[in-house]
């Protein structure tokens, strides 16, 4: 998710710019007066309040912004990102939007302030008061909406100044060239998301070779929770000692040992695109751990992919690789792959109906050559990339 706030007098060419960063970006887009003037053009009670003040040039009170502002966001809250015109207006409205944005999960990428003279803003709103028909457009309520973002607004680029996402730009340019400036800003933003990926499926369905394949594919970090404790148990360590009894018991790996190994994997990996989780989360607190991870370095679940095989399919896999150098502790006994295939089924399955409820979870079949379902999880990947976008 992105979201962006454009910023600028009356008359900077918001509008025109928000249309480009829509279709680009696939943005769900507020403008809060485009909202106020529905509000008005439906005679609502909202509307039949804004319009006075609307008419004299002057701001709609926060009380009616808030409440038509939080409805539109929360109806709307699994877009790819918003796109804010005309809002926040104020610090206090500055701090209603951060508020809105923690209720989401995310928060304000940056703000783009488009600058123009007051004389151009004039020039530009009687131009379009010839052809717009808005009771706005003339030029004593132009002077009038002009000073009141000079007094009220324009303190607002101080609070995203300290807040270091703060952005000016030249809105005398041509049109065309401050979009190319917007265009350079949100793909400097964009690249620094992270494309994190969770690779769900049964033991044997093939999640850990799919993914290392993908993450080389694609410059992803590898994280499998399988992986790092093997590394514990070959390193001959103390607590590779205690995974191997863990193991040997059929019994899932705690997170009091699990989730320090991916916070210090997350910590060493600072020049990735993102992440390929494997074999984590398996339980629903283990879901609520990797968002809690996720959000403290600003980032979410991009992509969610099932792998979908057969049980018979997947019994035979883990019977056969019992009998090569690739075997697990848990594939050493029909009765360990069973207890596995159960307590996946058991404590993962619900953490993919849960994901199932906030995202899109793309399922695959496994069940055919690598070479064919690695394409299949790789359209899906980039599917994912185009979203970031």
């Amino acid at each position: 998710m992105i979201n962006i706030a454009l910023f600028g007098p009356p008359g900077a060419g918001k509008g025109t710019q928000s249309a480009f960063l829509i279709e680009k970006y696939d943005l769900f887009y507020i403008s809060t007066g485009d909202i106020l003037r529905k509000e008005l053009a439906e005679e609502t009670k909202l509307g039949l309040e804004a319009k006075s003040i609307i008419a004299s040039g002057k701001l709609v009170s926060d009380e009616i912004i808030v409440q038509i502002l939080e409805k539109t966001i929360k109806e709307n809250s699994q877009a790819n990102g918003f796109l804010f015109d005309g809002f926040p207006r104020t610090n206090i409205q500055a701090y209603i939007l951060e508020g809105l944005m923690i209720q989401l999960n995310t928060s304000l990428n940056c703000l783009i302030s488009i600058e123009v003279p007051e004389d151009v803003s004039v020039t530009r709103l009687l131009n379009r008061g010839l052809t717009s028909g808005r009771m706005d457009d003339n030029e004593l309520v132009i002077r009038n909406r002009l000073k009141e973002y000079e007094d009220k607004t324009l303190p607002v680029l101080n609070f995203y100044k300290e807040k270091g996402n703060y952005i000016a730009i030249d809105g005398n340019k041509a049109v065309e060239e401050v979009t190319t400036q917007i265009e350079e800003i949100i793909n400097k933003e964009l690249s620094k998301k992270l494309m994190n990926v969770v690779i769900f499926g049964y033991p044997g369905c093939g999640r850990g070779s799919q993914g290392m394949a993908l993450s080389k594919k694609y410059g992803l970090e590898y994280i499998s929770t399988g992986r790092m404790l093997e590394e514990e148990i070959d390193g001959g360590t103390e607590l590779g000692k205690r995974i191997t009894q863990i193991y040997e018991s059929g019994e899932l790996v705690p997170d009091e040992i699990v989730v320090p190994l991916i916070l210090e994997k997350i910590r060493n990996s600072r020049t990735v695109k993102g992440f390929i989780f494997k074999g984590f989360p398996r339980t629903l607190v283990q879901s609520y751990i990797l968002d809690g991870i996720l959000k403290k370095h600003n980032s979410t679940i991009c992509k969610i992919i099932d792998i979908q095989v057969s049980m018979l399919e997947l019994i035979s896999r883990l019977s056969n690789r019992s009998k090569t150098t690739h075997c697990k502790p848990y594939d050493t006994s029909t009765e360990k792959i069973v207890r596995r295939l159960k307590d996946h089924e058991e404590k993962t399955i619900p953490v993919l109906d849960k994901y199932k409820e906030i995202h899109d979870v793309a399922i695959v079949s496994g069940e055919a050559p690598f070479e064919i379902v690695f394409e299949r999880m790789a359209v899906e990947i980039e599917n994912g990339f185009k979203n970031l976008r």
